[in-house]
């Protein structure tokens, strides 16, 4: 399914360099931020959360589909491991949802 798939990161480029680095060739161990926040857009962020959810429930029957008609690049291993990341977005979806439920309830307590 992801046969040769490997992800590239140029850690080097991401390392801030300081006058201690000229003392020879290692690496400072100072780093910038590695992840910026793409959106700061609530509703678009549970927006693709519930997206995501969304396509990850739909992986294992697509799998399972293939499997079935006799597709030699899926295996039954295939379908069990989307199954397992389909039920745990469902429970990281379940978790935060209920967080959010909890802060709303909060916000709402607070007298002004």
């Amino acid at each position: 399914m992801f046969n040769g798939f490997y992800p590239r990161y140029d850690l080097e480029a991401r390392i801030q360099h300081t006058k201690l680095d000229s003392w020879g060739s290692i690496p400072s161990a100072r780093m910038n931020r590695v992840e910026e926040p793409a959106t700061t857009d609530f509703q678009s962020v549970m927006s693709g959360l519930v997206e995501n959810l969304n396509t990850s429930m739909e992986a294992p029957d697509n799998l399972l589909k293939d499997v079935m008609m006799g597709s030699e690049n899926v295996d039954i291993h295939d379908v069990m491991v989307a199954m397992s990341k389909a039920e745990i977005a469902v429970n990281v979806a379940t978790t935060v949802t209920g967080k959010v439920i909890q802060a709303y309830d909060k916000i709402m307590q607070i007298q002004i």
